[in-house]
């Protein structure tokens, strides 16, 4: 194998829980309970849906089985529909360096093989730090995005590198399992371009489902390519170019786990700085006084949610939690951004799309400079009678820099669960994750995420 392939093996096989520090277990065990907040609230979405009419087609033994419902299929389809749930609302969390994405994208698909062979809490929190680790590291080390490329790259390497270490695979084997997911598994970017599709939710499923595919098949003695990374037509001569991995963390020293930033709003990542600058003016003007929003933000930002006209005139979902005029037009107005804030009534309101022909997004390039140290925004606002009104903001609540506290995280999850658990149920569930590395088996845990 490549240098890289085997780097990575060798990080698989090698990492126990005992090398994980307290800190890195205990931001483990908060992503784990974000995500299945997550999860529960994306449960009754239409992609959702879908992917669990396809999962109850499918069986396999073991059987994997489904977040909320705990319907039984095979491994790879409750990967693919844990995912689905967990990522639709765009409420999980993010890692931005020079390469970004939904490290709990991988998060369904582990717990999947974790069910399904009967692994202890203790087990799925460490292939959980593998996963985000690989990830983080791909991250830190390659600029997908601009390369016009999609994070699925991260998530299939991760999630076959997390499932290696859950099904107790070689080092050879985990090698396999690694390089298969990387050569056949090359996402471009159209998924995040113009109108977005329900795929935008879904694309890192697919990827992480491929993850899990990967290491079945390597468990079962399927080779993989012996240079996935470095080798002629491989990873880095077809797409990214030459990088090199950073040490990876875990043995004594934090992760990558600890560096991913969680949401407060159920919106784009670059959003969040902005809502909370938009909800803070907005404590300082009527709605029927403001004439114009100026926004200048970095490139990322700019490029990502506010340059395209399609974020000016959202048709669907998806678009529109990844549009930032909706999403600022719609904080001036109901003064919140909520899991319902999106409904077909919601984005074609009057209100909301007249506002948001009066803000204008630019791209600062001082701010550019800082990115991603740090996630600069201004946004100036300009009344009917001529008062400007500013607000800034660089590190959002929820950022590494500016973490939600552990009640923060719970009552997020309490909020993503109303209506979908009864309290008593929530209360029990959070509960035993918080204590999922005592756990001798995680479906015991897992059994308690139930959607009534």
């Amino acid at each position: 194998m490549d240098r890289t392939t085997q780097k990575l093996a060798s990080y698989v096989a090698s990492l126990t829980f005992e090398d994980l520090p307290a800190t890195t277990v205990h931001q483990a065990k908060r992503r784990l309970i974000d995500s299945i907040g997550c999860a529960i609230g994306g449960y009754d979405s239409e992609p959702a849906r879908i992917a669990r009419a396809l999962a109850a087609e499918a069986s396999s033994t073991p059987a994997g089985r489904i977040l909320g419902s705990g319907a039984s299929t095979s491994i790879e389809m409750a990967a693919f529909a844990n995912t689905c749930a967990i990522r639709y609302l765009d409420c999980n969390d993010t890692f931005i360096s020079i390469g970004s994405g939904h490290p709990s994208d991988m998060m369904g698909a582990l717990l999947a093989v974790a069910e399904a062979r009967g692994c202890s809490g203790r087990d799925a929190l460490l292939a959980i730090v593998i996963a985000y680790e690989v990830f983080t590291a791909f991250a830190d080390a390659v600029p997908l995005r601009d390369l016009g490329w999609d994070q699925g790259v991260f998530v299939v390497a991760g999630a076959a590198a997390g499932a290696a270490k859950l099904l107790g695979l070689s080092e050879a084997q985990a090698a396999d399992a690694i390089a298969i997911a990387i050569t056949a598994n090359i996402p471009t970017r159209q998924t995040r371009a113009g109108e977005l599709a329900m795929w935008k939710g879904v694309a890192t499923a697919a990827a992480a489902r491929s993850g899990v595919f990967a290491a079945l098949l390597a468990e079962k003695g399927m080779t993989g390519p012996t240079a996935a990374f470095e080798g002629k037509n491989g990873l880095w001569e077809q797409v990214t170019r030459p990088f090199e991995l950073r040490a990876l963390g875990g043995k004594g020293t934090p992760g990558g786990i600890e560096r991913t930033n969680l949401k407060f709003f159920p919106s784009e990542y670059h959003s969040q700085a902005p809502l909370f600058i938009a909800l803070g003016l907005r404590e300082r003007v009527r709605v029927e006084d403001i004439e114009a929003i100026d926004v200048q933000t970095y490139w990322t930002a700019y490029s990502e949610i506010g340059s395209e006209p399609e974020k000016w005139s959202p048709r669907t979902r998806e678009t529109a939690d990844h549009s930032l005029p909706y999403l600022l037009a719609l904080g001036f107005i109901e003064g919140r951004v909520g899991a319902d804030s999106f409904s077909d009534e919601r984005i074609a309101d009057a209100r909301v799309n007249a506002l948001m022909h009066r803000i204008r997004i630019a791209h600062n390039e001082s701010y550019t400079a800082e990115f991603p140290g740090k996630l600069m925004t201004r946004i100036e606002v300009t009344t009917r009678g001529g008062e400007r009104l500013v607000g800034e903001a660089s590190y959002p609540k929820g950022h590494a820099k500016n973490p939600m506290s552990d009640a923060d995280v719970e009552a997020k999850l309490a909020g993503l669960c109303a209506g979908l658990m009864e309290e008593g149920a929530r209360k029990a569930m959070v509960e035993a994750l918080w204590a999922v590395d005592s756990a001798a088996s995680v479906a015991d845990v897992l059994a308690r995420v139930r959607v009534v």
